[in-house]
């Protein structure tokens, strides 16, 4: 009997993992090639660099909290909060006028608020599921 990827036990620690490794994809990307990117997507390089710098710390903090035994539900409220307030800020950002991303810039952006948002509602999906077994 095969168990599914959202029955797993291991379930939300898959997703802070995708979490940290999409992070850390991202984070190093501005940071290693800032003045690139910022040519391609139209944004300001120090956002790209700022933010990537705060892409890696956020990811080795995800990393950290996925070893944890159990996962603190504390820290993961706090996870799915950070990451609806990413998607949110991509998407202010677009529509603020402060920046005029390329069409790769905005799908970039887009794709950043897509992808936390993805992760929220699986951290939440998580966090329900956990509740709910431990009520068992």
């Amino acid at each position: 009997m095969s168990t599914s990827f959202m029955s797993s036990p291991n379930f939300l620690r898959h997703v802070l993992r995708a979490d940290a490794l999409s992070c850390l994809a991202c984070g190093l990307l501005q940071l290693i090639f800032p003045g690139q990117m910022a040519r391609l997507l139209g944004l300001p390089e120090a956002l790209l660099a700022y933010t990537g710098e705060f892409l890696l710390v956020y990811a080795a903090v995800v990393g950290f909290i996925s070893t944890r035994v159990p996962v603190p539900r504390p820290l993961l409220w706090l996870l799915v909060a950070g990451n609806l307030g990413w998607a949110l800020g991509c998407v202010l950002l677009l529509v603020s006028g402060s920046v005029a991303p390329s069409t790769l810039g905005t799908t970039y952006v887009l794709l950043q608020a897509l992808t936390v948002g993805v992760l929220a509602e699986l951290q939440f999906f998580g966090l329900r599921r956990s509740a709910a077994q431990a009520a068992w």
